[in-house]
């Protein structure tokens, strides 16, 4: 009898240390999730953020600006959810947000034109701009397709980015061009303006009216003119050099014995 009451002690000793370790798991495994999802949001939140403060880097519209602030704010009420430490800080966060969300829906909207649209002075902020557009894109066709832009505004606005997009690269397609040709480099500077060139016809198919299309390739057709008079005049210099330079390998050249 007393060895039977051992044995069910030892089990249900057993069953209770199996559940406890279940539990302890469990719990581990929601705390990870909860961290997971926590980091989750904290990335969004940074990611948006970084993009709102280089919007004035190109024109923005407040369409564009509503989307951010909104995904923002849907990122910040999960992170408040959640439950941690910093609850309190995305809370207060999320009424500031708020309050400017609804500041700018007040306001008449801002529909900035392309045409204002000037390429930043260097290199550095050149492929910070063409990555936070490149983000950006990405954002809006996220939030699209979640159901949180209209079709209308996404359809603008991403055409907007694209034609944004391919200025940039002519500006800086017609921007090196200048350089090659100023270091007598008339291959490379050729090449980059017939890539400029081509970037503009597909530009026009997509804004056939725009004024930024002529006035380029007007600029574009002007250089390349410059590089074939350039190069025409450096022709015959560079053939008197080969020939002065084969003179000067012919007399240095082993004496042939009769």
């Amino acid at each position: 009898m007393i060895f039977t009451l051992v044995l069910i002690l030892i089990g249900a000793l057993l069953l209770l240390v199996i559940g406890i370790n279940v539990l302890q798991q469990h719990k581990e495994r929601v705390e990870a999730e909860r961290r997971s999802e926590l980091a989750r949001q904290r990335a969004i939140i940074d990611e948006t953020e970084t993009v709102l403060s280089c919007t004035g880097m190109f024109p923005c519209s407040t369409d564009i600006t509503l989307v951010l602030y909104r995904r923002i704010q849907e990122a910040l009420s999960k992170a408040v959810n959640i439950g941690t430490s910093q609850s309190a800080d995305y809370e207060r966060r999320l009424l500031d947000l708020n309050s400017q969300i609804d500041s700018i829906k007040s306001n008449p909207k801002l529909m900035p034109s392309l045409e204002g649209f000037r390429l930043p002075d260097t290199d550095k902020q050149i492929l910070t701009l063409v990555q936070i557009l490149k983000k950006l894109k990405a954002i809006l066709r996220a939030e699209h397709n979640k159901g949180k832009v209209d079709p209308t505004v996404f359809a603008q606005e991403e055409a907007k980015i694209d034609n944004l997009q391919l200025r940039i690269n002519v500006d800086s397609m017609l921007a090196r061009a200048k350089k090659a040709n100023s270091m007598k480099q008339y291959g490379s500077s050729k090449l980059m303006v017939t890539k400029a060139l081509a970037t503009l016809h597909t530009l026009k198919a997509l804004s056939p009216t725009e004024p930024f299309i002529s006035q380029r390739v007007d600029e574009a057709k002007q250089l390349l003119d410059e590089i074939m008079r350039a190069q025409q005049l450096s022709e015959p210099r560079q053939a008197s050099s080969k020939v002065a330079e084969d003179d000067i390998d012919m007399l240095f050249q082993p004496k042939k014995k009769w």
